[in-house]
């Protein structure tokens, strides 16, 4: 699979205001097993900076706004998260980071596994080695 921008659907109406709803299996295509969100993050800081063995990630920014660079060795591609009703599914063979977050931007994630040290794939290098075979 490769990484991909989707709309999450929004319920709204000009009194109660608007409600979106991302449920696993269903919006998101894995069962989610961690929530977590950064947020205070400078403008000028990069996080992320690695790939997964086998964690896939969905990032909405449900404040604010940031972009995340994509390289899945096949493609380089760069997209902007800014608005509560884009998510970005993140597959595990995506070197992804995070960056220009605006002031108020929180980005939550949902990952389909549990944090493990071992599924982090922290050099470009040893990502390159990883996922090479995946490219020809």
């Amino acid at each position: 699979m490769q990484s991909c921008l989707m709309d999450i659907k929004v319920h709204s109406d000009p009194v109660r205001g608007s409600l979106s709803v991302i449920e696993s299996n269903l919006q998101v295509p894995f069962d989610i097993k961690r929530v977590f969100y950064i947020y205070g993050a400078k403008h000028d800081v990069r996080r992320g900076g690695h790939a997964h063995y086998k964690t896939r990630q969905a990032l909405i920014s449900i404040s604010g706004s940031c972009k995340v660079s994509l390289d899945n060795l096949k493609r380089v591609d760069e997209v902007s998260l800014d608005a509560p009703q884009t998510m970005l599914l993140l597959e595990p063979d995506d070197w992804h980071e995070m960056y220009d977050f605006s002031e108020d931007c929180i980005l939550l994630v949902l990952a389909s596994h549990h944090y493990e040290s071992e599924d982090y794939i922290h050099s470009y290098d040893d990502f390159c080695e990883v996922y090479k075979n995946e490219v020809l």
